[in-house]
């Protein structure tokens, strides 16, 4: 896993998806979907309180950043929103797609590490 790549442990992070249950033939969540589930991915970040969100993909930066984020131009710059920093990456599913990403995404993970370790 790339976190382990960049010296993070599983046991320090918390994984959480937009939708509770995965959408049939494993596609996008339409809007109602993500609104349906919305509330409770609020309470796992009350319950969790992160520092520090990484946002991998496009569904999941749109759903809780916003809208007018595209995950190409947001990808590896920190959003600070409410006391919590957002860094946007790639879906690991894009990087299978394309290994180039692969190298952005470890950049990415990198700042996330720097971060922590600061």
């Amino acid at each position: 896993m790339a976190f382990q790549a960049i010296g993070l442990k599983r046991e320090d992070i918390y994984i959480a998806n937009i939708v509770k249950c995965r959408p049939p033939s494993n596609r996008n969540p339409e809007q109602d979907e993500a609104i349906a589930c919305l509330n409770y991915l609020r309470n796992q970040v009350m319950l969790v309180k992160p520092k520090i969100i990484v946002l991998l993909g496009s569904v999941a930066l749109k759903n809780i950043l916003g809208k007018e984020y595209g995950i190409t131009s947001a990808r590896g710059n920190w959003v600070e929103k409410k006391g919590i920093k957002y860094m946007p990456t790639w879906h690991p599913a894009a990087l299978l797609r394309d290994e180039v990403k692969k190298i952005d995404f470890i950049k990415d993970l990198q700042l996330v590490l720097d971060d922590i370790n600061k």
